[in-house]
């Protein structure tokens, strides 16, 4: 008789490696390891022989960056959806296609279960999960950091004790550093000073990405991007991809020390956590796109956009990505990016996105409207009855309340 299987979400790191064993003791699964490429880079290199080596009957590496960026990513950038205005959701939008990619690889394989190493404190427990349960309902879900009656490593030390217990000696050490998460789009950092809110960052020995603005050329470069209903097209010249565009800032932001935010965020769980944000790119994107939004949108959309945009985020960020109301915003910012297509232009200089032009055939904004001359449109006298009216409650309220007073 066949063993059960349990797909386990795969990074290569000391956690994941010790689940490996961890699960054929406790479980006795035949373990199938998963790595979703969304744009790691060279964090995937030497994962088969560490899988195997540590008692995996297969691996998949899956690269899905381009379904990453333009069904998780643009959504988000088109939405203008920041949790509590700082945090571009850079992990929080990887979660639900890691998800999606793992319960199609339980499926391929016939598997009863899916693992993951995300810890009882955190958010991603709840992301990889919600989209597990949406998807798969009938999948068992297996989480060993909260099952403290069988998983009982409680350090980096105790994961390394285990491993060679088991024959496994791999290259990990018992150093603490940051913990961090990177894709495509971002790198996140957590842990030593950062668990202090009163202590600054050590940028020096922090930043992955780029530097600090500091450290940034002391020339401001100047970048040309065209999008299409709302979608980036071409960066100085080019036509891309939107996986390529966003490498391309990357390299751009991070020479100019864009995009990094240290932030106190509220998680979903409940309690209050310090990370440093990495997102050069992305940082570049989202303010190239709103900076085309304010010349094509009119008062009313851009208005209910953003307060949509801000419930997109936080939908996001819960992880509730395969939901009708996802689905839902998603639609209404659709339709507002039909006529998002034009071209921007601004200077990186020092953390700094500084717009340098933009047009598009969309533009509402009508110079002979706007100049301080009085043209055709518009008679100056038309604003007397506006303000009349427009001020009218605020006249009646004080008359009323003059009355009452005597």
């Amino acid at each position: 008789m066949s063993k059960e299987k349990v797909v386990l979400a795969y990074s290569g790191g000391l956690d994941t490696t010790a689940i490996i064993p961890w699960l054929k003791e406790n479980f006795d699964y035949e373990v199938i390891c998963c790595c979703i490429d969304c744009g790691q880079g060279e964090e995937l290199d030497g994962l088969e022989e560490r899988a195997k080596l540590s008692g995996a009957s297969k691996l998949y590496i899956e690269n899905i960056i381009d379904e990453f960026c333009d069904e998780y990513i643009m959504p988000c950038v088109k939405a203008g959806a920041v949790y509590e205005n700082k945090y571009l959701l850079g992990t929080s939008m990887a979660r639900p296609v890691i998800a999606k990619r793992l319960v199609e690889i339980a499926r391929k394989e016939n598997a009863s279960a899916i693992c993951h190493g995300a810890t009882g404190k955190g958010n991603d427990q709840i992301r990889f999960e919600l989209g597990i349960k949406a998807l798969a309902p009938d999948l068992k879900i297996i989480a060993p950091w909260r099952m403290t009656d069988v998983w009982t490593m409680q350090s980096r030390e105790d994961e390394i004790a285990y491993c060679q217990q088991h024959g496994i000696n791999l290259p990990f050490d018992a150093k603490h550093s940051y913990s961090r998460d990177r894709n495509l789009w971002h790198i996140s950092h957590e842990g030593l000073e950062l668990e202090d809110p009163a202590q600054e960052p050590n940028y020096d020995d922090l930043l992955v990405l780029g530097v600090s603005p500091e450290k940034a050329p002391d020339e401001g470069e100047y970048v040309t991007m065209t999008f299409e209903a709302g979608v980036p097209k071409s960066l100085n010249g080019k036509e891309m991809k939107v996986s390529e565009i966003i490498t391309e800032l990357n390299a751009l932001g991070g020479k100019h020390g864009i995009g990094i935010v240290d932030i106190v965020e509220n998680r979903v769980v409940g309690m209050k956590s310090r990370g440093v944000y990495e997102t050069p790119g992305g940082t570049i994107l989202m303010e190239a796109h709103q900076q085309l939004e304010e010349l094509v949108l009119d008062r009313a959309t851009y208005e209910a956009k953003k307060d949509l945009g801000n419930k997109f985020a936080q939908i996001v960020y819960e992880g509730k990505w395969f939901t009708p109301l996802r689905e839902a915003i998603q639609a209404f910012v659709d339709v507002t990016q039909q006529y998002v297509t034009g071209e921007v232009k601004f200077k990186l200089y020092k953390g700094n996105i500084i717009k340098a032009g933009e047009t598009s055939p969309y533009s509402l904004y009508s110079e002979s409207l706007a100049s301080f001359t009085t043209g055709d449109l518009y008679d100056h006298h038309d604003a007397d009855g506006f303000i009349n009216l427009f001020g009218l409650p605020l006249k009646v309220r004080a008359m009323k309340m003059q009355e009452a007073q005597k």
